[in-house]
């Protein structure tokens, strides 16, 4: 059994920092490509930010500039530093990942979701 558990979220001003994180666990065989998608109240869910494991990064227009996405593969773990932060990032942030398991069965794995708001 697999899976990914956030971490970070929170409260925070406009124009500050969080710092997501997110970590895979159990019968583990590779972990791909990693992402962090959003779903703000009444909207769908968006793709924030994907990193591959060799380290290619991408990024939602929305975000270019502020967000960094970084990964650990020695952890199985992917963060989001989230810089110059705005009203509308407020959203719940969900951690995903491509995975092969140790019965070599590929497919793509949620974490639960951590909750960002950004309020004065």
């Amino acid at each position: 059994q697999v899976q990914l558990v956030e971490s970070g979220g929170g409260l925070v001003q406009p124009g500050g920092s969080l710092r997501l994180s997110c970590a895979a666990s159990g019968n583990i065989f590779g972990v791909y490509t990693m992402y962090w998608h959003r779903q703000a109240p009444g909207k769908q869910r968006e793709l924030v930010a994907a990193i591959t494991s060799d380290g290619t990064t991408n990024y939602a227009d929305s975000v270019k500039g502020r967000f960094t996405i970084s990964r650990d593969n020695a952890k199985n773990a992917v963060y989001l530093q989230m810089n110059g932060l705005k009203p509308e990032d407020t959203a719940i942030y969900y951690c995903n990942a491509d995975i092969i398991t140790a019965t070599l069965d590929k497919g793509a794995y949620w974490g639960r979701g951590t909750q960002v708001t950004v309020s004065s």
